[in-house]
């Protein structure tokens, strides 16, 4: 996976670089997500490996995404179809992402939670993110019966484990030394 991302990392800066300059963040985040998307499908991934000429292989996959991309996404595309780099796209789109948060100020917080959580909760932990990052936050919320009770909180390199299950394996490791 690190080398897709060192691999990936130029091309998601040219194109974020490109996107504020046009101020066209979002549709490039869009732009990006589809072709993601559209590269990871199982019929795409053989012509995207196999002993192509790298303009046909620009030109298939251009066609595919049809009016999903714009002109400077074809670009793209075919630069990096004539660097063989095509199958990096998921990340370059990930990265691109984390390049538009870090500059709109912005986080994802991914909340896991023993039961289903209520608009008010979440509200106060989205507020409480928020002012201990000094971000925007975003929340991705899943649950986890696993965790008896309680929450765990992922944003970044932050993580908060306030659930019982987390606390339990703490008390273990605390008991054991």
């Amino acid at each position: 996976m690190a080398e897709l991302t060192t691999i990936a990392r130029p091309y998601a800066k040219a194109a974020f670089d490109v996107a504020v300059e046009k101020n066209t963040v979002d549709n490039w985040a869009e732009m990006l997500d589809f072709i993601a998307v559209v590269s990871a499908h199982p019929q795409v991934q053989p012509m995207l490996k196999g002993a192509v000429a790298p303009q046909q292989v620009a030109e298939f996959f251009i066609g595919i995404c049809g009016e999903q991309i714009n002109s400077h996404g074809q670009n793209l595309v075919k630069v990096m179809a004539e660097n063989g780099r095509l199958e990096v796209l998921p990340a370059v789109s990930e990265l691109f992402i984390q390049y538009r948060n870090e500059w709109a100020k912005e986080v994802e917080a991914e909340v896991i939670s023993a039961t289903e959580l209520s608009s008010e909760q979440l509200e106060q932990i989205s507020a409480s993110v928020e002012k201990r990052l000094s971000r925007k936050v975003k929340l991705n919320c899943s649950t986890d019966a696993s965790l008896v009770a309680g929450v765990i909180i992922k944003a970044g390199d932050l993580v908060i484990d306030g659930s019982v299950s987390g606390q339990l394996s703490r008390l273990n490791d605390e008991l054991k030394s």
